[in-house]
């Protein structure tokens, strides 16, 4: 694409330098106008035998060429409306990254690269033509994500609701095997009476959730039906049980501890013990603690590595706790005022070299200093635990489909705004071209 009043100029004179010298030529011309850009018949050509290619790949009949051309058309134009957004953004797709793009689309195909360098020449495609054909929609489609996610508003409302949706036609058949504790509330109890029950039912989900068992609790403290089965009710799906039950029970998986919740005759908290027929997202957080020394222009890395191998013997030894050292060496402020306790955290949250050591180093076990683009650490692993994520799994699902629906809506709106105010032409004069 280029200038179209450079163009032209540049054809009209390349016609009469070729009409010294030999016969006249049908040279390349202007078949359409978009704003300061031009679309070239070879552009039309070129893209008329993508089309025909991809047609043929996949048995799909095409329009005749008079339908087929003028849709051609609208996409070239709308390709090039895009194109120029993106001049405006700057956006820029290197060779690099084309070149991934176009050893994908082999893949796609189940293709080499230079299989599909030969099926190219087989429909009179240049390779080079291919590649700015590639380039140009990577380049467009950057440019329309841009806008398009500006406009993209989601409600939690509309997560949660679609989210509940996704849950109640997923659960059709499941069967859950679900632990029941039930702390009562007499009649007539007082403020401070239901606020201790409610401080007690707390209390017992913490214990839960450090891993305390379930059976021994409910044999302990509840009041319900099934406290001499150590809280089991067994399998039974949502319509079988007490509604109070499948009120609370969304999309949590395996070994989900739900509660907390009131009803009329106290506080209750269930624990899913299995479920049949539901698919569950299970994650495996890591609770570590860590020591950060940060290079410096005084500090290097021989000198910044030395200092936690002389820390850790330290700790190792007896001399000094892990906490200590943290909060008097440890250039991470956040953790160093916690002993260098990073908390329970997913791995995947760490920098790569972080992420590998607390996934392979064995609970309770110091590492040996390594570094990161943070700088040298030391690390402990205190403790590993699976947790439920399918209800996260869900509303992220839920997330995804409100925003591809809106983009596809709002896509169009855009492209629809963007065609409406430019100009576009197709000069008449451009067929007499040469």
């Amino acid at each position: 694409m280029k200038n179209w009043k450079s163009s032209l100029l540049g054809l009209a004179l390349l016609g009469l330098s070729a009409g010294t010298i030999a016969a006249p030529q049908e040279l390349d011309r202007v078949v359409t106008i978009v704003n300061d850009s031009v679309i070239l018949q070879s552009d039309v050509d070129a893209m008329m035998k993508t089309v025909r290619m991809n047609a043929a790949g996949q048995s799909q009949p095409l329009p005749p060429d008079s339908v087929l051309s003028q849709q051609v058309m609208d996409q070239l134009i709308m390709e090039t409306l895009q194109l120029q957004q993106a001049k405006q953004f700057g956006i820029r797709v290197d060779d690099t990254r084309l070149d991934q793009a176009i050893a994908q689309i082999a893949k796609e195909r189940k293709m080499t690269l230079p299989q599909l360098q030969q099926l190219l020449a087989r429909n009179g495609i240049s390779y080079a033509m291919f590649r700015e054909q590639v380039r140009r929609d990577i380049t467009a489609s950057e440019a329309r994500t841009i806008q398009v996610r500006r406009r993209i508003n989601i409600l939690p409302q509309e997560v949660e609701t679609l989210a509940n949706q996704l849950s109640q036609q997923e659960q059709q058949g499941v069967r859950y095997n679900i632990s029941h504790i039930q702390l009562r509330l007499e009649d007539g109890a007082t403020a401070q009476e239901r606020e201790k029950v409610s401080d007690e039912a707390k209390e017992l989900v913490k214990e839960l959730k450090k891993g305390a068992d379930f059976a021994n609790l409910a044999y302990s403290y509840s009041k319900g039906p099934k406290a001499l089965q150590g809280g089991e009710w067994g399998w039974m799906r949502k319509e079988e049980m007490p509604t109070i039950f499948a009120d609370q029970i969304t999309s949590q998986g395996k070994g989900a501890i739900i509660g907390p919740f009131r009803s009329g005759v106290g506080y209750h908290i269930l624990k899913i013990n299995s479920t049949e027929g539901l698919e569950t997202v299970s994650v495996t957080e890591v609770n570590a603690r860590h020591i950060l020394v940060k290079t410096s222009v005084i500090l290097s890395d021989d000198a910044a590595k030395k200092e936690l191998e002389e820390a850790r013997q330290d700790i190792l030894s007896g001399k000094r706790t892990f906490a200590d050292v943290a909060q008097s060496l440890s250039a991470d402020p956040g953790s160093a005022a916690n002993g260098g306790k990073l908390g329970w955290q997913t791995p995947d949250l760490y920098v790569p070299e972080f992420k590998n050591k607390v996934e392979s180093l064995p609970t309770g076990v110091i590492s040996e200093p390594f570094k990161t683009v943070h700088g040298w650490h030391i690390v402990e692993v205190m403790g590993r635990r699976d947790v439920d994520r399918t209800d996260a799994a869900v509303k992220n699902r839920a997330y995804r489909i409100l925003f591809n629906r809106k983009f596809n809506e709002e896509a169009q709106a855009w492209l629809q705004e963007l065609r409406a105010g430019a100009f576009i032409e197709q000069p008449e004069d451009a067929n007499d071209q040469g």
